[in-house]
């Protein structure tokens, strides 16, 4: 397997993040996967509602804990965000998950590392790591051409 690169970016606050996926957005294209590492708390939430900001989606973005997914599709592309943090052990909830990731929307997957095996072999894998109450160190590892473009485009 080849060495996957990793990109480094540092968040000093909410808005860094935010301005981040707003930066990823604009690169945007249909059936596009990132996936959200870190812990409760990180900044995964805010990555998204950057994103769906950019995208001019005006409802307002929680996480879908409760319902695994949730659509937006008011923007200029649909938005699915996913939240697979309750996902029970072999809890077959996963069943249709993986049909988002070709629906020529956007998938954002919270908590990803949760479903690694239903993963499309390309995405966009972002690891939040917390350093203090505002400092945030993202690790971007990009899976496939396309996205490794897209990190270059956006770093």
């Amino acid at each position: 397997m080849d060495e996957t690169k990793q990109y480094k970016f540092t968040s000093h606050d909410e808005q860094d993040t935010m301005e981040l996926a707003q930066n990823i957005e604009s690169e945007k294209f249909p059936n596009m996967v990132i996936c959200l590492k870190g812990e409760l708390g990180s900044g995964k939430t805010v990555f998204t509602k950057g994103f769906a900001s950019s995208l001019g989606i005006e409802e307002t973005i929680t996480s879908p804990t409760f319902n695994l997914v949730k659509e937006y599709v008011s923007g200029e592309m649909p938005l699915y965000h996913m939240d697979v943090y309750r996902l029970e052990d072999g809890d077959d909830g996963t069943v249709g998950l993986s049909d988002y990731f070709t629906k020529g929307g956007v998938t954002i997957i919270e908590w990803s590392d949760l479903i690694e095996d239903i993963l499309p072999e390309e995405r966009l894998e972002i690891k939040f790591k917390v350093i203090d109450e505002n400092t945030r160190v993202l690790k971007l590892t990009p899976y496939g051409e396309v996205y490794e473009e897209l990190i270059d485009a956006v770093l």
